[in-house]
């Protein structure tokens, strides 16, 4: 659908997600009282999955078109701007982080799209809407559920709304560079 609106997807990368959770344990030993453990498995598990992406990111880096990824720390700290790492509930701080990342990287158009996303999607998509708003004035995020409690039709046209706006500021970016 998003492609067929003349758009691009972008889906992150799934690896991410897996050092968000990993980033987990190493911050509640730090600020939880969790145990001391969870520091080093979590630091060991990060540095370990890091090594898989290691010769992607060198690849990156000879690139002039595409960005390196960010680290699990550095998106860490960017999302600690809006909200507290500490939020690990749903996707927490990572959907914000992975949003902050994008609109940084000149993506400033998002459907954050969630399949059977009730607590992703409504406490740390929609949720930080605004705050990411605050942060990022040029930004157009929505956030679209895919689960039985929202319509095709009300799917379809969330999407085609944010698209709209999408074109239009690009349009506007154009004229007015």
């Amino acid at each position: 659908m998003i492609e067929q609106e003349g758009a691009e997807a972008a889906v992150p990368d799934i690896l991410d997600f897996f050092l968000y959770c990993c980033y987990g344990s190493v911050f509640m030993g730090q600020h939880l009282g969790k145990s001391k453990r969870g520091i080093i498995g979590g630091r060991s598990l990060i540095y370990f999955l890091e090594q898989f992406r290691k010769p992607l990111k060198d690849a990156l880096l000879l690139s002039k078109r595409f960005a390196v990824p960010l680290t699990i720390y550095e998106l860490a700290e960017k999302a600690n701007r809006l909200l507290s790492v500490g939020n690990q509930a749903g996707e927490g701080w990572f959907l914000t982080a992975e949003m902050m990342e994008l609109i940084e990287s000149g993506v400033t158009n998002i459907a954050c799209i969630q399949p059977f996303a009730c607590l992703p999607n409504h406490v740390t998509g929609r949720g930080m809407l605004k705050g990411l708003k605050e942060l990022y004035p040029a930004a157009n995020i929505t956030a679209i559920d895919y689960d039985a409690s929202e319509t095709e039709v009300n799917q379809i046209n969330r999407l085609k709304l944010m698209l709209a706006t999408a074109f239009k500021n690009i349009e506007r970016a154009e004229v007015n560079p």
